[in-house]
């Protein structure tokens, strides 16, 4: 079971009041911050995502945690016909539909104010579920994950992309060191908000990954549990069928 790291510790706030406050308020930063934390690496994740979803041609797709929207822009290239982005912060949301409307995608990709853990669509409603960094943010990660089974079709396919913690030396140590140091640091530096990022550096910390989320995973009904990690293990793409 994940621990619940909250952004703000002093607040009397529940977990998901607190991610919306803090999304809303990095919002507008977050897009090139993300960029600086990740080495820009994270472009090359989403890419991966679409290509796994591009073989089993979905046509409809909905992209949870999808924040300012660049997975869900992505996403197109898989040929889907309909893409839903949901989030649960609107000020992430804005920053996103300007995204789709210079795109000129608005006929493909709508973006929806949503909560992960209380899906406003009926059963089976979709042919793929996405999550890039956000299953992390859930306050429920049982009950957000039993939401996406009930809205995939069967056969549908979930894909989560996800930090994950190295097991190997020395990038366990390279990577511990990263997070705790460094990427909190930046997040001072440039961040208006500075709980944001130790708050994604201690998340990521303690999220369940590799075989004890698969089993998370199972126990929701999914099956075809597969993990890759990537990049010497600082995050994994799951992929599982209902």
């Amino acid at each position: 079971m994940a621990k619940n790291v909250t952004p703000y510790k002093d607040s009397a706030k529940g977990k998901k009041e607190q991610v919306t406050t803090m999304f809303d308020a990095i919002s507008g930063e977050y897009d090139g911050l993300n960029r600086v934390i990740s080495f820009g690496i994270d472009v090359k994740w989403r890419k991966r995502v679409v290509a796994i979803l591009k073989e089993r041609k979905p046509k409809t797709i909905l992209d949870i945690a999808t924040g300012t929207g660049d997975l869900a822009i992505n996403l197109v290239n898989t040929g889907a016909d309909k893409i839903v982005g949901l989030d649960i912060s609107t000020g992430m949301l804005s920053v996103g539909k300007k995204k789709v409307v210079q795109k000129h995608l608005q006929e493909t990709v709508e973006m929806v104010v949503g909560d992960s853990e209380n899906l406003q669509f009926e059963d089976a409603s979709f042919d793929a579920v996405t999550v890039a960094f956000g299953v992390r943010n859930f306050e429920h990660l049982e009950i957000g994950l039993q939401e996406i089974h009930r809205v995939l079709k069967p056969g549908g396919t979930l894909v989560v992309l996800e930090t994950s913690v190295p097991t190997k030396t020395p990038f366990k140590q390279g990577y511990a060191f990263y997070t705790k140091y460094i990427l909190p640091g930046i997040g001072k530096i440039f961040s208006k908000d500075r709980s944001a990022y130790q708050y994604l550096s201690d998340s990521a910390s303690v999220f369940p990954h590799g075989m004890e989320f698969n089993n998370i995973l199972k126990k929701i009904g999914f099956i075809g549990m597969e993990n890759r990690p990537q990049t010497f293990g600082v995050a994994s793409i799951y992929i599982a069928t209902k």
